[in-house]
């Protein structure tokens, strides 16, 4: 069958299509694009458009992407409502779908991955309940996961604002704690991967899914770069240059588009892949072509709309919707190119709402209702007639939001119209976001609320609104919300910093905006610790607002390792407001990392004055008893904690815990049964019912308690070193050895450790190795008897009579009731070397 040829009507509505006018050079090229083999040398893989806000990236990619179907390619279009890769990845998924190719495999794991996000998220926020280390107390992992808030692909949380202040060695300890949380949720290594590394598991299904695409090309295009490249792009870069994935088809071609040019360090050798494609606003012909196409020819408005775009296609495009018959007061110095558009508007509802809409920072129909002069009967047309403007844009799940291009002249425009009208709106949307917040927040404590995304969007919104109604006690407030948005954690404190500087510049508050420069600059360069700093120096807080912020302050600094100056922090705090229980639990907790029991326990006691009813204040002190060997007060306090919340796994753990050192192992397993009931994965449960079962001589039940509480935590280094005490005991050397040595791998300080490795090395007739680690847990404690009396057979077996006496009577020094450390065997090895 002969193919059917275009007419010439055809091509020039193809040419013309959508009014799209200029930009030629780039269409031609990527045209071409398709014209040329991949295997040509001058065939592109990728296009780069860039250019400043306002100058077309947008309408030239939509247009790209047009020709892209016309020469048959499978299509996707992705901006920054895509937060992740993984995000972008189901974007390029749905809308091939709705192009007759599904990506199942893909869709299955993404679904999964959701789902794994989803618990690990739940994970983050229970962490602080969590106990994962024998010496009690929730540990700087556990933090570290929970002030992370979300468990990103590859993200260890104290990477990022606090990386300055870590060494690779703790950054090393804090991703390996934070993946011990992890594993403790998910035992199947992928679903493990897609969350830690959703990408490794995501995308080799995709490559392999597009290269089954029945498709002559495949066309991705990914907008708004400079907010999405940060994440997209290093994927990108390996996905398109290394087989690390897989192989991407050679039908592929990408183009970003984003307002800086791309990363020279990373693209800067690939110039012979990537065809960069700079824009500059409109010249003239492609204006006046812009205007025609859209049937504004009167030579008085072109040069009305030219003076005062200079050029740029989001404002040239925005005149010429209205066509404009009268350019009217063409002199008028005053005029911007948002005035002229609203005053060619001939419907006054619409250039009303017009005008109110670009208060918020972004619209819904409920805030669009909220700002809009505008009669009820009509608020339903004029929205739609709204979002179907140039330069209103759709993000953020049906949130509407106004380029900033022209929405800057607006607010400018309606301010210096009428300063108390402005504010009085500004007024107006900060009641209508305050009393959304209300209705959200209604019943719940404050520290839930700042944990619910929806509730600090309103309370942001509302803060802004109020500091553009230059209110007077607006910036003390938002400032005040700073302490709480960093506690929330840095990416809430960066938005809110962010807010500050809008506020700023739209209301023209320099002492605002200043802020906002600065907080921003602080947390982009050194993170929390600093923004907060630079807060406590300059800003006049109130008592009780500095003493939060030294709390939070603190917080990061001992998420950081840095535990005196977090000690000083809450000391500070504790100062400035003795009332606030939060400052005092938190400091009880850096004291016990720094062994000082009897201190947190003081601090505990405070914050349990203050706060009686509040479980877990009791439960913490309880342990801290448990752990400084006060069985009778942990045991008054655990139970306290458990009658004020029978739900509460740490106390019931803890309260077992400490009926299993005082020899009551019914009591011991009745409450690490119910530990175990109310969460059954809780793996520090789980391995103090083993010691229980070891005191019992139920040796099957120890192994399978550990075995499990190891399956849940396997990089538990403590774990590890019991389960390899319980094997040695069996006769199981070899095994023991091999949990010791992963033990090792995880702590390399831990002498415990090296002290079984080296009994077991002994048993196993390896007497060098044995003694070599024998040697090193008595370097790491010096009065380790346990470790001298194994030295000691280990000498005495290998003929060193002297050294075996000397480690003798170090134990007999330390220890006088030393003769029951050796067993009889011992007793037989050591002979006259222990009698004497």
């Amino acid at each position: 069958m002969a193919q059917t040829r275009p007419s010439v009507q055809e091509l020039i509505r193809r040419r013309s299509r959508a009014g799209f006018v200029g930009r030629s050079a780039e269409r031609s090229a990527f045209r071409a694009n398709f014209d040329t083999a991949p295997h040509d040398e001058r065939h592109r893989f990728r296009f780069h458009v860039h250019g400043n806000a306002g100058v077309g990236k947008t309408f030239l990619l939509r247009e790209l992407e047009q020709i892209a179907r016309e020469r048959g390619a499978l299509t996707a279009y992705v901006d920054d409502s895509a937060g992740s890769v993984p995000e972008a990845m189901a974007e390029i998924s749905r809308q091939f779908a709705a192009q007759g190719s599904r990506l199942k495999d893909l869709d299955r794991l993404l679904a999964a991955h959701r789902e794994r996000r989803h618990e690990a998220e739940l994970a983050a926020l229970t962490a602080l309940h969590t106990e994962t280390e024998e010496t009690g107390g929730p540990s700087a992992g556990g933090r570290l996961v929970a002030r992370a808030g979300v468990v990103a692909a590859g993200m260890v949380p104290v990477v990022g604002p606090l990386a300055g202040l870590l060494d690779p060695d703790q950054v090393a300890e804090g991703a390996g704690r934070l993946r011990a949380s992890l594993v403790a949720r998910f035992r199947d290594h992928e679903d493990l991967q897609l969350v830690l590394a959703p990408e490794q598991v995501l995308t080799p299904v995709l490559l392999r899914e597009l290269s089954d695409a029945a498709a002559p090309w495949i066309a991705l295009f990914l907008d708004t770069y400079e907010r999405t490249g940060p994440y997209l792009d290093p994927w990108l870069h390996t996905t398109m240059t290394t087989d690390r994935h897989g192989p991407l088809p050679a039908t592929t071609v990408v183009v970003t588009a984003g307002q800086r040019p791309l990363d020279g360090s990373r693209w800067g050798g690939l110039a012979d892949f990537v065809t960069d494609l700079p824009l500059a606003p409109f010249t003239e012909a492609e204006a006046r072509g812009l205007l025609a196409a859209r049937g504004v020819t009167a030579e008085p408005v072109v040069e009305e709309v030219l003076r005062l775009t200079g050029g740029l296609p989001v404002l040239v495009s925005t005149l010429a919707e209205a066509r404009p018959a009268d350019p009217d007061d063409v002199g008028d110095p005053s005029a911007t190119a948002v005035d002229r558009f609203l005053k060619w508007e001939r419907d006054p509802a619409r250039r009303a709402a017009a005008l109110c809409c670009a208060l918020p920072r972004w619209l819904d129909g409920d805030v669009f209702r909220a700002a809009a002069d505008c009669p009820d009967e009509d608020a339903d047309a004029v929205y739609d007639w709204l979002r179907s403007l140039p330069f209103v844009t759709d993000r953020d799940g049906g949130r509407l939001r106004y380029h900033d291009v022209v929405r800057a002249p607006m607010l400018r425009a309606e301010r210096r119209r009428s300063p108390r009208g402005w504010a009085e709106r500004q007024r107006r949307l900060a009641r209508a976001f305050r009393d959304w917040r209300e209705e959200t927040g209604a019943g719940r404590d404050t520290g839930e609320l700042w944990a619910d995304e929806t509730w600090r969007e309103l309370r942001l919104a509302e803060t802004y609104h109020l500091l553009c109604a230059g209110e007077r006690d607006a910036l003390a407030r938002a400032l005040r919300d700073f302490v709480a948005a960093c506690d929330a954690g840095a990416g809430v404190a960066a938005r809110w910093a962010r807010a500050l500087l809008d506020a700023g510049q739209d209301a023209d508050a320099e002492e605002t905006a200043r802020w906002g420069r600065d907080l921003t600059a602080a947390l982009d360069t050194e993170g929390v610790t600093t923004a907060l700093g630079l807060l406590l120096r300059h800003a006049a807080l109130d008592a009780p607002t500095q003493a939060r912020a030294r709390v939070v302050r603190g917080d990061e600094l001992r998420g950081a390792g840095a535990h005196a100056q977090a000690l000083a922090e809450y000391d500070r705090a504790v100062a400035l407001d003795p009332e606030l229980a939060l400052a005092h639990r938190h400091r009880a907790a850096v004291r016990g990392e720094l062994g000082d029991h009897e201190a947190a326990i003081a601090d505990l006691d405070r914050a349990v004055a203050l706060e009686p009813g509040d479980a877990w204040h009791v439960a913490l002190r309880g342990e801290h008893h448990r752990i400084a060997g006060h069985d009778a007060e942990a045991i008054r306090d655990l139970t306290e904690a458990v009658r004020l919340d029978p739900t509460a796994e740490f106390a019931w753990a803890s309260r077992g815990a400490t009926h299993a050192r005082a020899g009551d192992l019914d009591a011991a397993l009745a409450d690490l049964g119910r530990a175990l009931d109310l969460k059954p994965d809780y793996a520090w449960a789980l391995a103090r019912r083993a010691r229980v079962w070891r005191a019992r001589g139920d040796s099957a039940r120890q192994l399978a308690d550990l075995d499990d509480a190891l399956a849940q935590s396997p990089d538990w280094a403590w774990a590890r070193c019991e389960r390899a005490d319980a094997l040695r005991a069996q006769g199981r050397d070899e095994e023991a050895v091999a949990d010791l040595d992963v033990a090792l791998a995880l702590d390399p300080a831990y002498a415990s450790a090296y002290a079984s490795r080296g009994a077991s090395l002994a048993h196993l007739g390896r007497p060098a190795e044995a003694l070599a680690d024998l040697d090193r847990a008595v370097e790491l404690r010096p009065g380790y008897v346990w470790a001298l009396c194994r030295r000691a057979v280990l000498h005495a077996a290998m003929g060193r009579q002297e050294e075996a006496r000397a480690d003798v009577e170090r134990v007999r020094a330390l220890d006088s009731g030393a003769a029951q450390h050796f067993s009889d065997t011992d007793r037989a090895v050591l002979g006259s070397v222990l009698e004497g």
